[in-house]
C-alpha cells in the first residue's frame, strides 16, 4: 500500500478511527514538509544545548540510575544502539501485527511533532515500512508502564536497526531480510534517537486503543442482543420511555434508551401481548439495559476522550521546549492505565447482563419459549451450554477486573519507584473486550431462535435488520449439534464491528 491523498499527515492528532485506519492497514502515512522542517530546527536546538558541556540527558548520560555518568561525544551513538539492544527484552505470545503497527505508526507520529529531537531521517524510515505493510515483532509483556513502554518499543526500534524480527505479510521474518526486501537501510541511530523510540505511553496506547475500538462494537452489539432478548421474551419496552430517562440523564442511559427504543419500533410481538399479558415487569437485565449499558457506554466515551488526549501528546523524555532540554515524566502512564481498568470493569458489567439475559432465554420461563430453546427438550440439551460458556467466560471477566492501576513495583534501583503499570491494564482490557464479545454473540444467536419461535409475527425493525444479520453468520439450529464454530463466527463478526450500523 502506498500513502495517498488521503495519507494521514506524521505530526497530527490522532483519533482513534485513524488509529484503526493505519493499524489495520488501510491507510497509509507521509511526513509532510512543515513537520520535517520542525523537527530540523528541534535536532538543532537539542545538539546546541548538549554541545554546552553541561549534561543533558539520555543525550550525553546513561539512563535511570545512571544517568549520573557522563558518556564521552565519540561514544553517543554507541549509547543509543546499546540502549535499544538492552531493553529489548520482551517475552511471552507476540503483539498481533495490527498492534505491532499501531505501535510504530504512534511512535512516528509523536517524533513528528518536533519536541524529541529526533532526525527526520528516522520518522521517514518508520513511514516507509509502515506503508509497505510491515510491522515489528513485539514480545507482549515486559512493560510497567513508566520511562514509557520501554521493552515494546525496543522491540519495535529493532526492526529499524535490521535487526530482531517483523512481520511481512503475516509471516515472521527477520528484521534484516525485512529491510533487505524492501529495499531500506537500517537506521544508524545518533545522538538521544534511540531513547526517542523508546520513552513513550505508545504499546499501551496501541494495545488498548485497538481493544477500545472494538469495545464500541461491542457495546453496539449488546444492545441489539439485548433488544433481540426482550423480543424473545416478549418483554415490554415501557421502562425505555424517553420520560423516564430525562429524570437521570447520564449522556450513556439517555443513549441507550433511545437506541432500544429505535431497535424495538414496529413490533409485532409486542403488539400481540400488550392486553392479556399478566406481568408486571420485566427481569433487570431487560429492564434495566439504559442504566447499565449507559454507564458502560459513558466509562468508554471517557477512556476514548483520554487516550486521544495521550495521543495527542508528547511523552518522550527529555523533551526539547524552545531552547530548552527538560527532563520530566509524560512517559508515565497513570491516566491510561486508570482508564483501561475503568473500562474493563464497565465490559465486565456489560458481559455480566448479558449473560443474565441468556440464562432468562433458556429458563424455559418466557411465553413461547422451551426449556433451553430446545425443540426436543429431554432428547436435546439445546442452547444448555453455551449458556455455561457464557457462565465462564464472565467469571473470568470478574478476575480480570481487578485494576492493574492500584498496583506498582520499583524497578531501575528505585529510581523508577512507582510505575503505572498501563500496558498490564491494556492487556486485561483486550482481553475482557474479547470475552465480552462472545458473551454477546452467544446472547444474539439464543434470541435470534427465541424471536424466531414468534413467527409469523415479526420483531422491531431494528431487530429485524440484527436478525438478518446474524442469520447471515449462523443459520437457524437443526436439533443438537457441535456450537463452536457459530459461536465463534458470530463472535469475529461483533469484533468487526458488523452489527455497528444496525
Amino acid at each position: 500500500m502506498k500513502p495517498s491523498r488521503t495519507s494521514f499527515a506524521l505530526g497530527s492528532r490522532v483519533g482513534l478511527q485513524d488509529l484503526t485506519d493505519v493499524a489495520s492497514g488501510a491507510r497509509g502515512v507521509r511526513l509532510p514538509p512543515a513537520a520535517r522542517a520542525r523537527m530540523e530546527s528541534a535536532r538543532r536546538r537539542l545538539l546546541a544545548a548538549a554541545s554546552r558541556g553541561r549534561p543533558v540527558y539520555g543525550v550525553n548520560t546513561g539512563f535511570g540510575e545512571l544517568a549520573c555518568r557522563r558518556i564521552p561525544d565519540q561514544q553517543l551513538a554507541k549509547l543509543q544502539q546499546n540502549l535499544v539492544r538492552s531493553h529489548a527484552c520482551g517475552v511471552g505470545e507476540p503483539l498481533d501485527e495490527a498492534e505491532a503497527r499501531a505501535i510504530l505508526f504512534l511512535r512516528a507520529n509523536e517524533l513528528a511533532r518536533a519536541f524529541s529531537g529526533a532526525r527526520p531521517a528516522l520518522a521517514e524510515l518508520m513511514a516507509k515500512l509502515i506503508n509497505s505493510g510491515a510491522a515489528p515483532l513485539i514480545p507482549s509483556r515486559g512493560s510497567v508502564g513508566a520511562s514509557g513502554d520501554l521493552a515494546p518499543q525496543a522491540h519495535m526500534a529493532l526492526l529499524l536497526l535490521g535487526e530482531g524480527a517483523g512481520l511481512l505479510k503475516g509471516r515472521a521474518v527477520p528484521g534484516s531480510e525485512i529491510l533487505r526486501r524492501l529495499r531500506l537501510k537500517p537506521a544508524v541511530l545518533e545522538a538521544k534517537e534511540g531513547l526517542a523510540l523508546l520513552n513513550g505511553t505508545q504499546a499501551m496506547q496501541a494495545v488498548g486503543g485497538l481493544a477500545l475500538r472494538q469495545a464500541f462494537s461491542v457495546w453496539g452489539a449488546a444492545q441489539l442482543a439485548g433488544a433481540m432478548s426482550l423480543e424473545a421474551m416478549t418483554g415490554t419496552p415501557v421502562p425505555f420511555d424517553e420520560a423516564v430517562h430525562r429524570l437521570k440523564p447520564h449522556p450513556g442511559q439517555l443513549a441507550a434508551a433511545r437506541g432500544l427504543r429505535e431497535l424495538l419500533s414496529g413490533s409485532a410481538i409486542r403488539q400481540s401481548h400488550i392486553r392479556n399479558d399478566p406481568r408486571v415487569q420485566d427481569p433487570y437485565s431487560l429492564r434495566c439495559m439504559p442504566q447499565v449499558h449507559g454507564a458502560v457506554l459513558d466509562q468508554l466515551e471517557h477512556a476514548r476522550r483520554t487516550l486521544e488526549t495521550e495521543m495527542a501528546s508528547v511523552t518522550d523524555n527529555p523533551l526539547v521546549v524552545g531552547a530548552r532540554v527538560i527532563s520530566g515524566g509524560n512517559f508515565h502512564g497513570q491516566a491510561l492505565s486508570l482508564v483501561f481498568d475503568l473500562a474493563a470493569i464497565a465490559m465486565t458489567a456489560l458481559g455480566g447482563i448479558s449473560e443474565r439475559r441468556i440464562f432468562q432465554l433458556i429458563s424455559g420461563n418466557a411465553p413461547g419459549l422451551s426449556p433451553f430453546l430446545a425443540s426436543n427438550p429431554g432428547l436435546e440439551s439445546g442452547w444448555m451450554i453455551p449458556q455455561v460458556t457464557a457462565a465462564a467466560l464472565a467469571s473470568e471477566n470478574k478476575v480480570l477486573a481487578h485494576p492493574a492501576s492500584a498496583d506498582s513495583i520499583p524497578t531501575s534501583a528505585n529510581k523508577e519507584d512507582f510505575v503505572s503499570m498501563g500496558m498490564g491494564a491494556a492487556l486485561k482490557f483486550k482481553r475482557v473486550v474479547f470475552n465480552t464479545a462472545q458473551i454477546a454473540a452467544i446472547e444474539l444467536l439464543c434470541a435470534a431462535e427465541g424471536v424466531e419461535v414468534h413467527r409469523p409475527l415479526t420483531p422491531g425493525r431494528g431487530v429485524g435488520r440484527g436478525l438478518a444479520l446474524v442469520r447471515r453468520q449462523a443459520p437457524p439450529s437443526r436439533g443438537d449439534e457441535v456450537f463452536s464454530a457459530r459461536l465463534e463466527r458470530v463472535r469475529d463478526a461483533v469484533l468487526r464491528g458488523c452489527f455497528d450500523e444496525v
